[in-house]
């Protein structure tokens, strides 16, 4: 990772230099990426992701938006507070720490604010993780069994050994892939002192989202049993392994 920043009037972007030198703004356009062929796919979602073959290889564009009851009045808004208090910049940060820690997270390519005023907008570029499924796709086609809901525990401690907290831990933000799994989306997310009282509020998160999705469909007993049990055990181990 080879930290830049690139600054102009509206705004600035932090770029990994090792991944390609010449990130500039049309590199957040994504008009842009499809005049040129390349825009591969657009997915859905209030982030409005794109997936782009840059010149550093396929990577994922978001950009920043709000969700609830808020994105009707902000929409894609924020209140600004510097530029190293951006959601982008964080993130990129964040996800570059993750990457140095050997944990497997989306590799930061470049973030870019645009400043109005007193708010700004931001977009953040990834590189893709090929050939995944998000743990939602796996639940919905019936993949989720004891051995991945290990796999899945495994996985969260590990980040939160390391003290790194994600704000949405859901089933839809851990990808899984036929070699590791990953987790994705660490917009305010943040390293913190590893605690019992977020880590417990976390894995509720998690719980919540594969019980919304279904996982529970067939009653509480079956789901503590083949899907909630070996994932905190696995957990639990990893985390005072």
């Amino acid at each position: 990772m080879q930290e830049q920043l690139r600054e102009d009037a509206e705004g600035a972007i932090l770029f990994d230099a090792a991944a390609s030198p010449q990130v500039d703004n049309d590199w957040f356009e994504p008009e842009r990426w499809r005049e040129r062929g390349a825009l591969r796919s657009q997915a859905g979602g209030r982030g409005g992701v794109q997936i782009i073959a840059t010149p550093a290889g396929e990577c994922v564009l978001r950009h920043y938006r709000r969700g609830g009851m808020v994105a009707k009045l902000m929409g894609d808004r924020y209140l600004w507070r510097g530029a190293d208090a951006t959601r982008c910049f964080a993130e990129f940060r964040l996800l570059a720490r993750i990457a140095r820690l050997g944990l497997p997270g989306p590799a930061p390519v470049a973030a870019r604010y645009r400043r109005h005023g007193l708010f700004y907008r931001a977009d953040l570029i990834t590189r893709r993780i090929a050939g995944a499924q998000t743990l939602a796709e796996c639940l919905a086609s019936g993949s989720l069994d004891a051995e991945l809901a290990r796999e899945v525990g495994a996985l969260v401690a590990r980040f939160h050994r390391a003290g790194i907290w994600h704000a949405d831990l859901n089933a839809h933000n851990v990808l899984v892939t036929p070699a590791v799994l990953h987790l994705i989306d660490f917009d305010r997310g943040r390293m913190r002192d590893p605690a019992q009282d977020w880590r417990l509020a976390n894995l509720a998160r998690l719980h919540r989202s594969l019980v919304k999705l279904g996982a529970a469909a067939q009653g509480e007993a079956a789901f503590r049993a083949t899907v909630w049990t070996p994932l905190t055990e696995a957990y639990e181990a990893t985390f005072g392994a």
